[in-house]
């Protein structure tokens, strides 16, 4: 940062839906600033757009930033001195406000139906241009309110637009100027007596001493007209930080059409929240010389918003499972045992349906050491969770390995079959051992034994390593599915 000021920052979502990781972003940016300078984070629900909202969806949302480790000061369900902190229960402050405007002649009554709105839009558009509200040569007075309203008519209160520029200095995208003839008489106040996003937004930042405002930049076109707001109601402008786009690799807007885009649905993949909160700082902002793996503290240390960048950042999908399969290797026992038991009550998948005994999660996790997610483990030993009479065998893993130059895989299990009923000792070690013996007595490779026994006993051509895949499902099931797979041979 260039100066020291105690940041007063806030993250405002609406609730109508999961947290997007664009979302998260924003979120990041604006509590990794607050720490940096020893400020204040504050979360602010947005919720005045009813027909908008999901139930539940602000619970997720504060769900999905704790998993994140994204923690704040201030705000919905943590309370703090500026509170309440849904925009539903400060709607007097708003009104107020309103009342301010009109009686200063900074906003006025209008009473246009949809339909007449439409048809203003069509004459614009048939002109080539688009609609500027005709603000009226007298503001209409209380009994003309009263008069439209007992007509049935829709009451809103518009914004009187200033007669000059407003300029936005924004500290990432520049110095922004939008002419006074490009400025519109916009709704404040609709016709239900909510306010608009844009009152409700300005009043709220002033009431909360907000003094940055930091959110993506498909909100830097409104910025003008809250400064305009701002000033009106004689509040201070804070500095303002627009965040560049985040799009797919293809240089569309991010969106779920080539996979998840909320938080949730990378947690119940099996990814670690470290990973993903490391992943998304990348997303606009360098930390410099070149520098990606950095832990919160780290990021907390490094951040500034001269590093935040005005290209538009790409998700790359696989570069974040590179950094999760790094997290996953470089975690210690402890760390990636208590995120195995995260994930084990958030994923759906027949793994965590039929439920994971405590006492085989280690086993589980040192069997796939190696893994991308925590998914990998779904795919890889759901195995271990089929009745041994429910086990289908892939026909294609049938005909690779088993069928394939005459049965050699057939006759393979045939043969390492008895090996496997003398074993006494059943653990990975032991397995491993008998294998390698038999082998080497036979002069074949590992790959021509090990393929077979796991298309016998999983049914795929993919498990753990074959002595860990043997020795979790048990003496003997591994023993009754190979007899059974030599049952059905052809």
């Amino acid at each position: 940062m260039t100066d020291t000021t105690a940041l007063r920052v806030r993250f405002a979502p609406s609730p109508t839906g999961d947290l997007h990781v664009g979302g998260a972003r924003t979120a990041l940016f604006n509590y990794l600033l607050a720490r940096r300078t020893g400020g204040i984070f504050i979360l602010r629900i947005e919720d005045t757009d009813a027909a908008r909202n999901v139930p539940g969806a602000d619970e997720r949302i504060m769900r999905d930033l704790r998993w994140l480790g994204i923690a704040w000061d201030e705000g919905a369900g943590v309370g703090g001195p500026h509170g309440p902190y849904y925009q539903t229960q400060r709607l007097d402050l708003y009104r107020s406000a309103v009342e301010r405007l009109l009686a200063s002649g900074k906003a006025y009554y209008a009473f246009e139906t949809p339909e007449e709105l439409e048809a203003m839009r069509a004459r614009a558009a048939a002109c080539r241009a688009s609609l500027r509200y005709p603000r009226p040569a007298r503001f209409p007075d209380e009994s003309d309110v009263r008069r439209a309203r007992q007509a049935g008519r829709p009451v809103v209160v518009r914004f009187t637009a200033p007669d000059e520029p407003v300029t936005v200095r924004d500290e990432v995208m520049g110095e922004v100027t939008v002419a006074a003839e490009e400025l519109d008489d916009f709704i404040i106040l609709k016709a239900d007596g909510m306010p608009t996003y844009h009152l409700a937004n300005v009043v709220d930042d002033g009431a909360m001493g907000v003094n940055l405002v930091m959110r993506g930049q498909e909100f830097l076109g409104q910025t003008p007209r809250h400064i305009a707001l701002q000033q009106a109601l004689g509040l201070p402008t804070p500095r303002y930080a627009h965040l560049p786009l985040i799009l797919d690799m293809q240089g569309r807007k991010l969106s779920k059409r080539d996979g998840d885009v909320e938080v949730h649905a990378f947690r119940r993949a099996g990814y670690l929240p470290e990973a993903l909160v490391n992943f998304i700082a990348l997303l606009g902002w360098s930390p410099g010389g070149g520098r990606e793996k950095m832990t919160p503290a780290e990021m907390v240390e490094l951040f500034s918003l001269e590093r935040i960048g005005r290209t538009n950042a790409k998700f790359d999908r696989e570069k974040l499972l590179a950094f999760n399969t790094d997290a996953l290797a470089a975690a210690d026992e402890s760390r990636l045992a208590a995120a195995f038991d995260d994930w084990l009550g958030v994923a759906d998948n027949p793994l965590t349906r039929a439920g994971v005994p405590a006492a085989l999660r280690p086993a589980l996790l040192r069997a796939n050491r190696g893994m991308r997610t925590f998914g990998d483990i779904a795919q890889r030993c759901g195995f271990l969770f089929i009745n041994d009479d429910e086990l289908t065998l892939d026909p294609d893993a049938v005909a690779a390995v088993l069928t394939r130059d005459d049965n050699a895989g057939f006759r393979m299990l045939q043969e390492v079959l008895p090996a496997l009923e003398s074993l006494t000792e059943w653990t990975a070690e032991a397995i491993d051992a008998q294998l390698k013996s038999f082998c080497a007595a036979r002069g074949v490779g590992l790959g021509k034994v090990a393929q077979p026994l796991r298309v016998a006993v999983t049914g795929t051509t993919v498990s753990p390593a074959i002595s860990d895949t043997l020795a979790l499902l048990d003496r003997e099931r591994t023993l009754n599915r190979i007899r059974r797979a030599l049952a059905a041979r052809v």
